[in-house]
């Protein structure tokens, strides 16, 4: 079997389909191509990258086949499998910081051997066998903590985010697709004092402002020539017809119109 030859693979709990990412979690791109963005930086993956995709992050990517196929793995490093494996081996921190989404992890033969060694415990469906799941998942962490010592302080830092600027960080993540629960955890605020505090600086509810700011950015967009088709996901909506419902509400004209 080939690293080439790997077939998309999943260990571990299930995890949110919104652009927030709950728990950490490696990913190995083995066909294909992904292009991720965090709100600050672009990234790109291709065939025979990895990575580390780190919690309470905004992200979003989307998927390029590469003749029509898209091949990965990912292995979930929640919480509670992170805790049970701080118990049974030394941890050691090293003042790593990094404010990325996506760590880049450089290629090595260790992890290279690590994907060909998943093949027998591959089922019919493609998942590693549950009674094997936690003991691959122990197998990597180590792998990785020894080719990166320094994503000790990245994957064991089980604190949660302070509070911050919300003004600032609202107009910087306003595009992303994540519920207004999540936005309050991430500036640090009760769901209550979130929504108390985004009142008196925008003297407008959260859903509301986030609907109308979106939708004078599709404008801007759509004025300077750009598809609605091509901007309608990456300003927060889920499909075109709700963006052009709602683009049609706001300014008494379709998308499709300007």
């Amino acid at each position: 079997m080939k690293l080439s030859e790997i077939i998309s693979c999943y260990v571990g709990p299930k995890i949110s389909p919104e652009q927030f990412i709950a728990e950490h979690f490696f990913l190995y791109l083995a066909k294909g191509t992904m292009n991720g963005y965090d709100g600050n930086k672009h990234y790109t993956l291709k065939a025979g990258d990895s990575c580390i995709v780190r919690k309470n992050r905004l992200a979003r990517y989307n998927k390029l086949k590469e003749n029509n196929e898209f091949e990965k793995v990912v292995f979930i490093f929640d919480e509670p499998f992170l805790k049970d494996f701080q118990k049974k081996h030394a941890v050691i921190y090293h003042q790593y910081k990094s404010k990325g989404a996506f760590v880049k992890l450089k290629k090595s033969n260790l992890i290279n051997s690590f994907l060909l060694s998943l093949e027998p415990y591959y089922n019919n469906e493609g998942k590693i066998s549950k009674s094997f799941a936690d003991l691959k998942r122990e197998e990597l962490l180590l792998i990785l903590l020894q080719l990166h010592p320094e994503m000790s302080d990245v994957l064991f830092d089980f604190g949660i985010p302070g509070r911050i600027d919300l003004e600032e960080f609202m107009q910087k993540n306003y595009k992303f697709n994540v519920s207004v629960e999540r936005f309050a955890f991430l500036t640090g605020r009760s769901i209550s004092a979130f929504k108390r505090d985004f009142k008196q600086i925008f003297n407008e509810a959260p859903n509301r402002w986030l609907i109308k700011r979106r939708l004078q950015e599709a404008r801007f967009l759509i004025e300077q020539k750009q598809k609605p088709s091509d901007i309608y996901i990456d300003l927060g909506f889920e499909d075109l017809s709700h963006f052009s419902f709602a683009f049609k509400k706001e300014f008494g004209v379709s998308p499709s119109q300007l």
